[in-house]
């Protein structure tokens, strides 16, 4: 394999599963010019070798929605009704990966709905309650508790049972809300 595949063997052997320019450029590109690696990757996208999901964005075959989600918009962390859902609180299904950041937008790529919701600053930037699993950062389930009950007061939640009433009330005061604290008290007595 000569040295103009070398750059797409790199991305391939790496864990990540999606990509910017920048972090290819920072991560694989030593030595190359920035304008050669955009034009690598244009040329991999035009094969079929890598995908572009969208501008600025590449992704090897099979790649992680989730870790998509985390890397289209920085700072975020998946959150809401994903977590909700799959942690058994709420059973209404989800469509699509919903998440907090400091925008509020909705995308369609490759099938996918990906919804953020903005959240304030100071909640957004504290790590507490976010697991790190590889590219993807995600709430635990007490921390996507309080961000839907932060951003929808009258959310109804189906079953609480999952939830640690302790790392809840832990993570309470990041919130720095009156009304929050309400109405958790009022949901988990």
């Amino acid at each position: 394999m000569g040295l103009r595949n070398q750059l797409l063997l790199d991305i391939y052997r790496d864990k990540a599963s999606v990509f910017t320019s920048q972090g290819i450029a920072l991560s694989f590109g030593s030595g190359l010019e920035r304008e050669k690696i955009k034009s690598r990757m244009i040329a991999y996208v035009r094969k079929g070798q890598i995908l572009n999901p969208r501008k600025g964005v590449f992704a090897k075959q099979g790649y992680d929605p989730r870790e998509l989600s985390c890397l289209l918009y920085t700072p975020s962390y998946i959150s809401l009704e994903y977590v909700l859902q799959r942690s058994g609180i709420i059973f209404q299904d989800s469509d699509g990966i919903t998440a907090v950041g400091n925008l509020s937008r909705t995308l369609q790529i490759d099938g996918e709905t990906y919804r953020y919701r903005k959240i304030k600053a100071e909640i957004l930037f504290d790590t507490s309650g976010i697991i790190r699993e590889g590219g993807v950062n995600i709430a635990t389930p007490e921390r996507a508790f309080l961000d839907t009950l932060y951003l929808e007061q009258n959310y109804f939640f189906d079953n609480t049972s999952p939830l640690s009433k302790g790392k809840v009330l832990e993570l309470l005061p990041l919130y720095d809300c009156k009304a929050l604290n309400q109405r958790v008290k009022q949901i988990l007595g």
